[in-house]
């Protein structure tokens, strides 16, 4: 039951060329900052990545993806980092562009072992008929689109079916976390990170403090730690970045 490995570097060795990684946090909100540290300083590339966005140029996944480590995104909200986009319209990265709350629930469906899920959202697009760019050609023609999916009636309105995402590996970061490997995520850091963890087939967290086991309380946890194989921590809040600041004056100064 001791899911404590030693490091970062040691937690994420086992992730290799091609290997399809979730991560958790929305933007640079609670994202896994000491895990896609270690995996840069690692070296891998072609990694195939599942999250709700790229981070920023220079920071989270964006780190990867401005050294040329990450071949494939599926993705919801890409609009923060430029060098994503220049990637993406290059024809240098393959992005599989999908609906938010049909993002999270396929990851959640993977997790609970679903394999697809019949939605509303996307009939009538792109979406379900097919046709949304995956990757470009050098020349701005399109080299991979998206396939049509099927799409089925109930009670008189259309939904289109959604396959589940189960990934080789996940990486997470909760407020805390025990050596057993249940987690507790600090508000909006919450986001992504659940879900990411019942994606992966490896899920490795990192804690910025580390409780013994007994000291959460169950009715607190968020993740429970049959969805986490390695714990990483205590990592600390150091490093820990706000991707938007937006200030008011205070009155009367």
């Amino acid at each position: 039951m001791n899911k404590l490995v030693g490091s970062a570097a040691e937690a994420v060795a086992d992730i290799g060329p091609g290997s399809t990684v979730a991560v958790g946090g929305f933007g640079l909100c609670g994202i896994p900052i000491t895990l896609i540290g270690a995996l840069y300083d690692a070296g891998v590339g072609d990694l195939r990545a599942v999250s709700n966005n790229c981070g920023v140029d220079d920071a989270g996944l964006g780190q990867l993806l401005m050294d040329h480590r990450i071949s494939r995104m599926t993705s919801s909200y890409v609009g923060e980092n430029k060098e994503f986009a220049r990637q993406f319209l290059s024809g240098e990265l393959e992005v599989e562009l999908c609906p938010q709350g049909t993002l999270a629930e396929r990851l959640r469906a993977g997790g609970c072992g679903i394999p697809a899920f019949y939605t509303l959202a996307g009939v009538g697009t792109q979406v379900a008929d097919g046709g949304l760019p995956w990757r470009y050609d050098p020349e701005g023609g399109i080299a991979v689109a998206s396939p049509a999916k099927e799409v089925r009636s109930f009670g008189g309105r259309d939904y289109v079916l959604e396959e589940g995402i189960v990934t080789h590996f996940a990486l997470v970061r909760a407020a805390k976390g025990d050596r057993h490997g249940n987690l507790v995520f600090h508000e909006s850091a919450r986001n992504f990170n659940p879900l990411c963890a019942m994606a992966g087939q490896i899920t490795i967290a990192e804690v910025e403090e580390l409780a013994e086991p007994g000291e959460l309380l169950p009715e607190n946890v968020h993740t429970p730690g049959i969805f986490v194989q390695r714990v990483v921590g205590p990592v600390g809040t150091e490093g820990k970045r706000i991707e938007r600041r937006t200030v008011r004056p205070r009155e009367g100064s």
